[in-house]
């Protein structure tokens, strides 16, 4: 299931976390390239396995069977050996942090709230987004950074380019 490529160094996984709207995609598929790793975009390969997009899970099964699959590709994904870009609520569970930093370093990409909103704002794809308001999702945002600094190894500010941020991933996880 895995792609051949693996990264240069011998090196274990890299778990971007954030909320939603931070850049963890994009800032992965830079940081990917930059150590040649592979790159894995845990909502897409969720979207891919379950052969239905985010909102018709969330509709049809729940989200608490939507956090479990994440935990179950929390788990796959931990032995591909690349950048995971992980969704916005996957290391709020303590369960698939403890399995992330098991095989790998946990990084919390940490970006304003107005930053994140003005991504995420009217995006059909993401329930969380359709089904609360800007101050409901400001709540929601507060009420996860605790949890995002206690399940992550390391915190990179959020303010800079893709590129920028994905230096300074790349910088740590080489030294």
């Amino acid at each position: 299931m895995f792609p051949e490529r693996k990264c240069e160094k011998s090196m274990k996984s890299i778990f971007l976390c954030g909320f939603m709207g931070c850049g963890k995609s994009t800032i992965g598929k830079l940081l990917a390239e930059m150590l040649n790793c592979e790159f894995f975009d845990m909502d897409e390969y969720i979207v891919h396995k379950e052969k239905k997009q985010i909102p018709e899970i969330f509709a049809e099964k729940g989200e608490q069977y939507f956090r479990e699959t994440e935990t179950a590709v929390i788990k796959e994904l931990s032995k591909a050996n690349g950048v995971i870009a992980c969704g916005g609520g996957a290391m709020l569970k303590k369960e698939n942090s403890e399995i992330a930093s098991e095989n790998g370093i946990v990084v919390y990409i940490e970006a304003p709230f107005e930053l994140c909103y003005s991504r995420i704002s009217g995006d059909k794809n993401r329930p969380i987004v359709m089904n609360n308001t800007k101050e409901e999702l400001n709540f929601i945002y507060d009420s996860r950074i605790p949890l995002y600094k206690e399940h992550s190894s390391v915190t990179v500010s959020g303010n800079g380019t893709p590129k920028e941020i994905a230096e300074s991933i790349a910088k740590i996880v080489n030294e």
